[in-house]
């Protein structure tokens, strides 16, 4: 399988799990997109790596192996196909490698929402200035208004049993502000995983319906 090949096959799983995105990337320019993708699809590989499943062990291990992967990404190396899309961006790949292992030790969420976000604001502040650089915008998101929609992501991958720990009831979430600033496509995810925490609040499964995808998705990318 050629690099290219490679790269697609790994966003199509990505859209398989999102499918709202083919509503809302309308709200991005099209030269924009592919690099959006991309970049989320990083974000949600972390993501799973660090929250996703009952056993922590396999996604310690591939938060190591995204570690390396990035740091290689700073020197110019690369292996995963994500690297296609997004190595070569002029961006500090080191300090995202640098942020990858507090997520080991947060498996679970502190006892308080406040101890929840502190503990999230290092890779919430290095997540809002790589996106801003990696799509050019001049105000990046707060490193708090980052972590709460970090936050938003865990709890959407919690296991879906028994009550969440203290500061992620659904209801104390969606009281948070909306992601306001930064980079769009951001802005856009963030809104979708809110309503996506909406649906569940409301006893409904993702994914969302066509028509409130694209609402969502409008409504975050005003900012």
């Amino acid at each position: 399988m050629s690099d290219a090949a490679a790269l697609e096959a790994f966003l199509e799983k990505w859209r398989a799990r999102w499918p709202e995105w083919a509503i809302a990337q309308v709200f991005l320019a099209p030269a924009e997109r592919p690099l959006a993708q991309a970049w989320l699809a990083l974000r949600a590989e972390l993501a799973e790596a660090a929250w996703g499943g009952e056993d922590p062990t396999p996604g310690a291990a591939k938060l190591g192996w995204w570690e390396q992967e990035l740091h290689g990404w700073a020197r110019g190396a690369r292996r995963h196909p994500l690297g296609l899309a997004l190595q070569k961006q002029p961006v500090d790949w080191a300090a995202l490698a640098t942020a990858l292992p507090a997520l080991r030790l947060r498996r679970v969420p502190e006892g308080d929402r406040a101890a929840t976000l502190a503990g999230l604001a290092p890779l919430a502040a290095v997540l809002a200035q790589l996106s801003a650089r990696l799509f050019a915008v001049t105000t990046a998101s707060t490193p708090e208004a980052m972590a709460e929609a970090l936050l938003a992501e865990w709890v959407l991958l919690l296991p879906q049993r028994g009550v969440p720990a203290a500061g992620t009831a659904l209801s104390d979430l969606l009281a948070l502000p909306a992601l306001r600033a930064g980079a769009r496509s951001e802005r856009i995810q963030a809104g979708l995983v809110r309503a996506r925490l909406r649906r569940l609040a409301a006893g409904r499964r993702p994914p969302l319906p066509a028509p409130l995808a694209l609402l969502t998705a409008w409504r975050a990318a005003r900012g």
